[in-house]
């Protein structure tokens, strides 16, 4: 798996919640086309992976059952537009996600295998921390915005406080990656192996 690009993950959201924010809620007609649209589109998708066999079928069928999730979120922040209905929708991206990756790392064996395991985790816990920063951030600025000068500044530490949480989440997912890695070592090698992974991602 390819290291997780933060940056893009973080701007994947944040144009998620402004895109949502300008949105306008669809009709009800609209909304129940849109599911009867996602519900064929997963059958016809699911029906696709019986031509393939064992792991990648397991991988088809996550795809196909992720997008699908991905699909019926989308649709509710479209047709009741808010910053939480975004935020579910950022959420089951991110374990659409997670869930093909984790599928894919069945292909794998032993400590490689672990580590893939980690390193999808990790990408997980970086997209959900991420989320939940910029939801508590929407919320906190949609509520300062008819607020005081001092109701302003506790959105702003309400902000920081939420960023901070993001980076911690991130750093104890990368932490665990890097600790997993230590295990094809032994002995002293892998001891200075997790003592460096300490020091790098500032576990105690």
């Amino acid at each position: 798996m390819k290291k997780l690009n933060i940056t893009a993950i973080a701007a994947a959201i944040a144009l998620a919640f402004s895109a949502g924010a300008m949105a306008t809620s669809m009709s009800k007609a609209d909304y129940n086309a849109g599911k009867a649209g996602i519900a064929a589109e997963y059958k016809s998708a699911k029906a696709g992976c019986g031509s393939f066999a064992a792991n990648a079928k397991d991988i088809c069928i996550a795809e196909a059952k992720g997008k699908e999730k991905v699909a019926k979120a989308d649709l509710d922040a479209g047709y009741k537009p808010s910053n939480d209905n975004r935020y579910k929708a950022s959420i089951a991206r991110a374990e659409a996600d997670y869930a093909v990756a984790r599928e894919k790392c069945d292909d794998k064996a032993g400590n490689v295998k672990d580590v893939c395991i980690k390193e999808a985790k990790a990408a997980q816990i970086a997209a959900k921390a991420d989320a939940k920063a910029l939801l508590k951030t929407s919320n906190a600025n949609q509520v300062a915005a008819d607020k005081t000068a001092g109701a302003r500044m506790k959105a702003g530490e309400t902000s920081g406080a939420a960023r901070q949480d993001a980076a911690t989440d991130k750093r104890d997912a990368e932490y665990a990656v890097a600790k997993e890695k230590c295990d094809v070592f032994a002995g002293d090698a892998k001891a200075a192996c997790v003592k460096d992974a300490k020091v790098r991602y500032g576990q105690s």
